[in-house]
């Protein structure tokens, strides 16, 4: 069959949670459309395994030369396959502060305060804690508490706790604020992704067709409607026809991509590649933003911390088999097992640095072999105020977008990242973190703000978020509506984090299928 009511294009965080809500009641006909694969391998199933999910799981993108790192290329790691990035990601469970949604609404969002988002958040969440005022208990996505945390990661707790910063045992509930160890989006001590939570169950129903290996090559619009997509599945290509519409959640490359081939976007730019233009759209690949991150890194003696060693090796070795056959252990760590939010300045309505303590040395993204047993520890902008671009990097659908996150352009940014450094400093030097004795692998004098900088220009990159390249908003310029329809076109929605008017304060994929639950709904009533 190749007409259906609704196609979705993109099987990620949103796209998943979009299409298992409209194909759940079986009153309507909806294709699945992927590019990638099933992800259904114990690689990307088992936690532990993060460091080496399979290549054909990760786009493994780079941006062009960033003119705030020192010119150097970042790397982008985006998911392919079904579960999109979910499925490759630490699997922490953040939602963004209350405030982030307050701002979207005022910013034209309408209907995505607070108080609108928190029941779809909740729809969505399996929490393992059970449901109370900030939390769902019968979800699909299952949320749980990390079954081994390293020690490592409960002393770095203690030593913010020794700084007078306070703990948080929820920060998904009534205080963001503080340090503790995050909750995950794992079941029975496997990665539980947004494919697993909304796709697979569904697997098999005759109103469901999932379509893996398909490359969407453009949207195809027909008298103003958004009417179908060509896809490209080996040397064949194939139309898919819709007869309610298409919604695109591609992600925040993916979906500026295919709507610019599409020729929905900035006029100018399409014309550049030879595309003809549907709809002039000059926000569409604009507006992108990403936390800026920095990553300090201490060697340790102790062989607490995770580490390539001789000892550690055979400590894998014993919990690989422990988790195959219990899928207990230390094999379930997300790694980025504990952190915490803090403000730089009392007077910010939340706060804007986030910390990832990781039980492991990490360098160049986890891509570098480091010997030796350590810790590290990421420190994020939350709220950057530098903005970028997604263009068309070539006309072909397989090739890589331009990725432009114009990284550290506004000094505001390097200001907030600074001081997010030195704090994350102080806690590496309080004890018990500090009974570690571990030995810096970048020092710098953190009381001169020159050399400072000049590490982090040389060292930092993102931490996986990005957002904003088709926005949301009410204005004639936004990309989608409030209901994430596009804007000039009938019958398309887009709904991922592009669709973010301002970065969350926080991890972006619990958001991003909140935003996939939303749409579904939307295109419900639509259709109606």
């Amino acid at each position: 069959m190749d007409q259906f009511d609704i196609i979705v294009i993109g099987g990620g965080s949103a796209g998943s949670a979009a299409a298992g809500r409209l194909a759940e009641d079986g009153k309507r006909t909806v294709c699945l459309v992927e590019a990638g694969g099933t992800n259904d391998i114990v690689r990307v199933k088992t936690p532990g395994f993060m460091p080496f999910i399979p290549k054909a799981s990760n786009y493994r993108y780079d941006t062009v030369p960033q003119k705030g790192l020192n010119g150097r290329t970042g790397y982008q790691p985006r998911g392919r396959g079904l579960g999109g990035s979910s499925a490759i990601n630490a699997m922490v469970y953040i939602r963004g502060h209350a405030f982030d949604y307050d701002q979207w609404e005022s910013l034209g969002a309408t209907g995505w305060s607070y108080a609108d988002v928190l029941p779809w958040f909740k729809r969505s969440e399996g929490n393992e804690r059970g449901a109370d005022d900030y939390h769902g208990a019968d979800g699909p996505l299952n949320v749980m508490d990390q079954r081994c945390p390293n020690v490592t990661s409960r002393r770095f707790i203690e030593s913010a706790a020794s700084l007078q910063l306070p703990r948080t045992a929820d920060f998904n509930g009534a205080q963001q604020e503080g340090f503790g160890l995050y909750q995950t989006t794992q079941k029975a001590g496997e990665r539980w992704s947004a494919s697993r939570a909304y796709v697979e169950p569904l697997r098999g129903r005759a109103n469901f067709d999932i379509r893996t290996g398909a490359l969407v090559e453009k949207i195809l619009v027909d008298d103003g409607r958004a009417a179908g997509v060509v896809i490209r599945r080996g040397r064949s290509r194939e139309t898919l026809r819709a007869r309610g519409g298409v919604i695109l959640s591609a992600g925040a490359f993916g979906s500026p991509q295919i709507l610019m081939l599409s020729g929905i976007g900035p006029a100018a730019h399409l014309r550049e590649h030879g595309i003809a233009v549907v709809a002039d759209r000059a926000a569409v690949g604009a507006d992108l933003q990403d936390h800026i991150d920095y990553v300090s890194s201490w060697e340790t003696r102790s062989t607490d911390p995770f580490g390539d060693s001789l000892g550690g090796t055979w400590r894998m070795v014993k919990a690989i088999v422990e988790h195959r056959l219990k899928r207990t252990g230390i094999m379930t760590t997300c790694f980025a097992e504990a952190g915490g939010f803090w403000k730089s300045h009392p007077d910010l309505p939340a706060p804007d640095v986030q910390y990832h303590f990781v039980p492991a040395m990490l360098e160049d993204h986890g891509r570098a072999k480091v010997k030796g047993h350590g810790f590290s520890c990421h420190a994020c902008v939350l709220r950057p105020e530098s903005r970028g671009t997604v263009r068309l990097a070539s006309r072909d659908a397989a090739a890589a977008p331009a990725i432009d996150p114009g990284f550290l352009t506004d000094e505001r940014d390097m200001v907030t990242l600074r001081a997010g450094v030195r704090m994350m400093h102080r806690i590496a030097a309080a004890p018990p973190l500090s009974d570690y004795a571990g030995a810096d692998r970048h020092p710098v004098d953190l009381t001169d703000d020159a050399a400072l900088d000049a590490l982090i220009r040389s060292r930092a990159d993102t931490v996986y978020h990005p957002v904003g390249t088709c926005r949301m908003g009410s204005d004639a310029d936004a990309v989608v509506d409030p209901a994430l329809k596009a804007k000039g076109i009938d019958g398309l929605w887009v709904a991922d984090a592009s669709i973010m008017p301002r970065l969350v304060s926080g991890n972006t994929n619990a958001p991003s299928i909140m935003i996939g639950e939303r749409v579904a709904d939307f295109v419900k009533a639509a259709l109606a």
